[in-house]
């Protein structure tokens, strides 16, 4: 069972940046492939991005490409997910979720088997 804790959200203005942390206790974390998802209120979890769990492939929602960037340090058993140019339409409860790895990289929300609490992210215009 591996736990997942997220921290680094809050309040920034429209093209600031934040960096968001997942630590992952509890399990393996070379065995998962790890993921960040948003929500907003009356709208389905989306991706956010996704790394493999050797971190040698990535992949984002067409919303993050070139504006946020997915990381992992195994040695530390953390992932991170800088997001940069954030706009309002960012404003969400993001998520960190844990994969197991099974040589695809995990990138719907059902190959997720694990969840962090969420971290809230406002962008104030």
């Amino acid at each position: 069972q591996v736990q997942l804790v997220e921290s680094g959200g809050g309040l920034v203005q429209a093209g600031g940046s934040l960096r968001l942390s997942c630590v992952a206790s509890g399990g393996d974390f070379k065995m998962y492939d790890m993921g960040w998802f948003r929500q907003t209120p009356g709208k389905e979890r989306e991706l956010v991005a996704a790394i493999f769990w050797s971190g040698y492939d990535t992949h984002y929602a067409d919303f993050a490409e070139g504006r946020f960037t997915v990381t992992r340090d195994n040695t530390k058993n953390t992932q991170y997910l800088q997001m940069n140019d954030l706009k309002p339409e960012d404003t969400a409860v993001y998520y960190c979720a844990a994969a197991w790895a099974t040589g695809n990289l995990a990138l719907a929300l059902s190959k997720y088997q694990f969840w962090g609490q969420g971290t809230q992210v406002t962008v104030s215009s």
